[in-house]
């Protein structure tokens, strides 16, 4: 592990040490790991789109809306490759929640998730991408195996 030493003027570090409290860290290098990694992470999502990653999608919509339940779940069914569960909650008489785990190419989850965001009667989505590389630390799973970690299975290639 590499220490770092960095200076900052009084506002600055004043902010951070709210934010380090407000969100409950135990200390500044926690928090400035935290949002260097999330800064990489978008980096690394806009210079290689097609950075293998998992993502999660989630969305509000009214399912009385003319057939949008059907669709969601016929672009879900089109990306199959990409969609691996979808879990599915009614808030109220108009309104259901749905998660849709993703994985694949960043450019094609993204370019997904923002084809259902853009349906009429959707709202409130939102697309939470890590890249693959964040978790492993390296790029594409190289492996074309399957193999069972636990109570699940796990797919690489």
């Amino acid at each position: 592990m590499k220490r770092l030493t960095m200076s900052l003027d009084d506002d600055l570090a004043g902010a951070f040490d709210d934010l380090v409290a407000k969100r409950g860290y135990e200390n500044r290098s926690e928090a400035f790991r935290d949002l260097l990694r999330n800064d990489l992470m978008s980096v690394l999502l806009r210079d290689r789109p097609k950075a293998h990653c998992i993502a999660t999608l989630n969305y509000v919509y009214n399912h009385h809306q003319r057939q949008l339940a059907a669709r969601l779940t016929d672009m879900q069914h089109e990306h199959h490759a990409l969609t691996v569960s979808t879990m599915h909650a009614h808030l109220d008489d108009d309104h259901c929640i749905e998660t849709v785990i993703l994985k694949g190419h960043a450019d094609e989850v993204q370019a997904f998730a923002q084809s259902v965001i853009a349906q009429p009667g959707v709202s409130h989505g939102q697309l939470h991408v890590v890249p693959m590389d964040a978790i492993s630390g390296k790029g594409q799973p190289t492996s074309k195996r399957a193999h069972r970690s636990g109570r699940h299975l796990h797919s690489h290639g």
